[in-house]
């Protein structure tokens, strides 16, 4: 009977104890499987990561390189642009101003030049409105009645003075050429910081006072003055009336 038992014990230990060993081979098996998986699966992401990498750069790298491009083409344009406003103005400076009179046409064309010029030390988002209302069917818009530069003044003087810092900081030019008059109105929020001083800056005030006093006499008024912290200049030549007087004198 004891001996019965002891077999039995024994076989018993033996069944458990090969349980245990291919309980420990099957374990270590699949360690082994999944380490290999881990591995694949590793080696998977990474050539994975890789394309998806060498996909990205290849998209991300002609993007930059557009943005660079249109970067340099824009700053070229302005360049270009600001020249060319630039040579229109010694242009008007050079051949024009030898005459005592010259057309609408040719000083509104002057005036707008110099205008682009000037916009180029505004930021982007500054308030800036320019109106033209000048009819090029008016009768006299071709005609020699003007005398040259006379709006330099006013409109320098509003991109000098003008507040360029304010949220609503604004400057606004209008041309205007309806029945007998041609009309010029600047209007710029005043910067409270003093404007620096330029010599030789435009033709000056007093210059173009005593110049409209001399030509239109009694056929022009310029008004200037300040509303709401808002500095308006209005220049209005009654054309057709200095038209008559010029034939009348000569």
């Amino acid at each position: 009977m004891i001996i019965s038992d002891t077999i039995l014990l024994l076989s018993l230990s033996a069944i458990l104890a090969a349980a245990l060993v291919f309980s420990l081979f099957k374990i270590r098996h699949l360690t082994k499987q999944k380490d290999k998986i881990q591995s694949d699966y590793k080696i998977l992401e990474t050539k994975i990561n890789s394309v998806e990498l060498e996909d990205l750069k290849y998209k991300i790298n002609p993007h930059l390189f557009k943005n660079i491009l249109n970067s340099i083409q824009s700053h070229a344009y302005q360049t270009y642009f600001s020249l060319d406003k630039l040579s229109n103005v010694l242009d008007y400076i050079l051949y024009e101003t030898d005459k005592r009179f010259v057309s609408v046409k040719e000083e509104l064309n002057f005036a707008l030049n110099l205008i682009e010029i000037n916009k180029l030390k505004l930021s982007p988002l500054f308030d800036i409105k320019i109106k033209n209302k000048v009819d090029e069917n008016h009768p006299l818009y071709n005609q020699d009645l003007l005398a040259p530069m006379i709006s330099i003044d006013l409109i320098e003087n509003a991109f000098k003075h003008a507040d360029l810092q304010s949220n609503d900081s604004f400057i606004a030019i209008t041309f205007d050429l309806k029945d007998d008059y041609f009309e010029l109105t600047v209007a710029n929020k005043i910067s409270t910081r003093p404007a620096l001083k330029k010599s030789n800056s435009g033709v000056g005030k007093e210059s173009t006072k005593k110049r409209l006093d001399i030509i239109y006499k009694e056929c022009y008024k310029l008004e200037q003055f300040i509303e709401d912290d808002v500095f308006i200049s209005h220049l209005k030549l009654n054309l057709l009336d200095y038209k008559a007087k010029v034939f009348a004198a000569g």
